[in-house]
């Protein structure tokens, strides 16, 4: 007498077959960006940004953070990013990040070259921990904003730490770059395409 009421209780064989259907959809999703990542080829991750004007910036400066004078540190404007009078290339870091800190003596080098404005996000990250991280591998930024709730990312589309964009001087996002910068993606990617936003100025 038991019989059917355990028949009743167990799922029809299709409805269980519709509940795993989003779990599936989801691991390719999944599968595809890893594919992505492991290639090293980050323009195999699609941005919907690029061609447009990049998304407005309301974030508080890194708390703490000064210039040698004691002033302290600007936070990254819309207003920077847009009718700028060079490329602007955006970074998104935290200290916590171990592909940052291989990356950063690249960016220190990038600010060194004349005719780009590097601004860079740090990305839920203690205050402290994102100075420290500044003190030891050095601040190449023009200005940091601290992206406490990591909105700032979301509304950027990024995918994970770090990220950088090339940002021509109208504040049209041109390239992207998804992961650390290496030197052979510097030279192959990023600089060439800071330089055809300097051309098309």
């Amino acid at each position: 007498m038991n019989e059917p009421a355990l028949a009743s209780e167990t799922p029809p064989r299709r409805l269980r077959g519709l509940l795993l259907v989003p779990a599936v959809v989801f691991a390719v999703i999944v599968a595809m960006f890893a594919f992505a990542l492991q290639k090293g080829d980050p323009s195999r991750l699609p941005s919907a940004l690029i061609g447009k004007a990049a998304p407005a910036l309301d974030l508080p400066p890194l708390e703490g953070l000064t210039r040698d004078n004691g002033q302290p540190f600007p936070a990254v404007s819309t207003a920077a990013l847009r009718n700028s009078d060079t490329v602007s290339v955006v970074n998104f870091w935290a200290s916590w990040c171990a592909p940052c800190a291989e990356e950063h003596p690249l960016l220190v080098k990038l600010a060194a070259a004349s005719g780009i404005s590097l601004y860079g996000i740090s990305y839920k990250d203690q205050a402290a921990n994102a100075r420290r991280f500044l003190g030891r591998y050095g601040n190449p930024f023009k200005a940091v904003g601290a992206d406490i709730n990591g909105r700032a990312a979301i509304e950027w589309g990024v995918y994970g730490m770090p990220e950088t964009f090339v940002i021509d001087p109208r504040g049209v996002i041109v390239y992207k770059h998804v992961g650390p910068l290496t030197p052979e993606a510097l030279a192959t990617k990023l600089i060439p395409a800071i330089k055809a936003a300097q051309a098309a100025k």
